[in-house]
């Protein structure tokens, strides 16, 4: 018991009878880790393909996997988010499994389509798991964080263990390491498809009855209603904001820091590494924070953290060579700040505004603002540079200064629990899938 009270007070849910869910992250977080860290080098060392070639062949995968999360919302629905996050899973073993054939550039758009839309599809029904391993404590906000955590530590450690593979030279060894890549979503595959989250739950979790099979029982609802549902759409068009600060690092930090204010490149290790450790260690401390105060308000400071992080970021530029160290490491605090206190509210936000007979087709609108963020990042983000080195900031620090007054307000009426007024009967107020019925 008093170790349960340590781990509350440091932000941790409740994670009895969920450790499969919990493994099947870590997991999963590892194995995005791994290939992403070196899908491009992998490729280059496998294939005599270019470079240019290689970058192309992604591009135009990450572009034909756009629409994934689309066709996982009616199937989120249906089907019920557990189920969706397996094949997901499996979808992204296969996709995985098939670097260590693709040695031309159709089949390296071919794999990458297949495990970018596994990875879409994941995270497009993700989201709802948490409902389910939080239906007992009602901390959503912990449960967010904690997995926020889990992913960035996993990446991190995944990001790590592909360098080392990379630096030993061994095209048997990183064929390997996709092999074992591929190996580790199957497995989360299986953690995800015997993890019992009515077990978890005990007696305090609601009644779970199939969801309604025939056309006549079922809800009406679509893509149409999350388009005309505008303050969901507040939300998402905020979350793009989001995605594009992400973006930030991984696309600007190394060359801004080296070719522009000509720091060394260890800095900009120390400020990932530190980025990865602070996420971590005090994640979970922030999430427990943040659930004593409305999502939307700690959304919209996160997006003004955003904006200062941005502004140290810029005025870089000013200040003599002696303080860009201290001034990147200071702004890489204030980023992480606000990476930690925009997850929670998010993922929460994501969740609880969608009416529960269409929440899937509600997911796969606010993660076609990841999809579609990600996408854009890479070339909006370096054709700014190269109009100034300011520019990127600027533009990003007015971006999330505009999703302020999207967000502020969102959960001011209360979560939506079923459709649209006179659209048939409303919806119970928790109703879980059809397979956690089964369960």
């Amino acid at each position: 018991m008093k170790g349960r009270g340590l781990l509350a007070r440091w932000g941790m849910p409740d994670l009895t009878g969920n450790g499969r869910f919990v493994g099947a992250n870590v997991l999963d977080s590892l194995g995005n880790g791994l290939v992403l860290a070196f899908t491009v080098v992998y490729f280059s060392a496998t294939t005599t393909l270019s470079l240019g070639s290689i970058g192309a062949a992604l591009s135009l995968a990450q572009l034909l996997a756009l629409p994934s999360p689309v066709v996982a919302g009616p199937l989120i629905d249906r089907l019920g988010p557990r189920k969706v996050v397996v094949v997901a899973n499996l979808i992204s073993a296969v996709g995985f499994a098939g670097f260590l054939f693709a040695d031309s550039a159709w089949k390296i758009v071919l794999v990458q389509v297949v495990a970018q839309a596994g990875s879409s599809i994941y995270w497009t029904s993700s989201r709802a798991l948490v409902m389910l391993a939080a239906a007992r404590q009602g901390d959503r906000a912990r449960w967010f964080g904690f997995i926020g955590a889990l992913r960035n530590t996993g990446a991190g450690f995944g990001t790590a263990v592909a360098s080392v593979a990379i630096a030993l030279g061994s095209v048997t060894g990183v064929r390997a390491l996709v092999l074992a890549n591929a190996l580790t979503f199957v497995v989360a595959a299986w953690l995800v498809g015997t993890w019992r989250p009515a077990e978890a739950a005990g007696a305090e979790q609601p009644a779970e009855a199939p969801a309604p099979r025939g056309a006549a029982d079922r809800p009406p609802g679509g893509y149409a209603q999350v388009l005309r549902d505008r303050r969901y759409l507040r939300l998402t068009l905020a979350n793009l904001a989001f995605v594009l600060a992400a973006s930030a690092v991984p696309v600007l930090l190394a060359v801004y820091t080296t070719e522009v204010l000509g720091g060394a490149a260890w800095l900009v290790g120390v400020c990932v590494v530190g980025n990865m450790v602070l996420v971590a260690g005090t994640q979970t401390l922030v999430a427990s924070w943040t659930e004593r105060h409305r999502p939307a308000r700690v959304l919209a400071l996160a997006a003004v953290v955003n904006a200062l992080a941005f502004a140290v970021f810029g005025l870089l530029l000013a200040v003599p060579g002696w303080a860009v160290a201290a001034g990147l490491v200071a702004g890489m605090v204030v980023f992480t700040a606000a990476e930690m206190l925009s997850l929670p509210p998010s993922g929460e936000l994501s969740v609880s505004l969608a009416p529960e007979h269409i929440r899937g087709r509600y997911l796969a609108a606010f993660q076609l603002s990841w999809t579609l963020g990600n996408a854009l990042a890479p070339v909006l983000l370096t054709a700014l540079l190269t109009q100034g080195p300011a520019w990127p900031w600027i533009v990003l620090g007015g971006l999330n200064v505009i999703a302020v007054p999207l967000v502020l307000g969102l959960d001011r009426a209360g979560p939506q629990t079923g459709p649209p007024a006179g659209a048939g009967p409303t919806a119970p107020p928790v109703q879980l899938p059809a397979d956690e019925a089964a369960s």
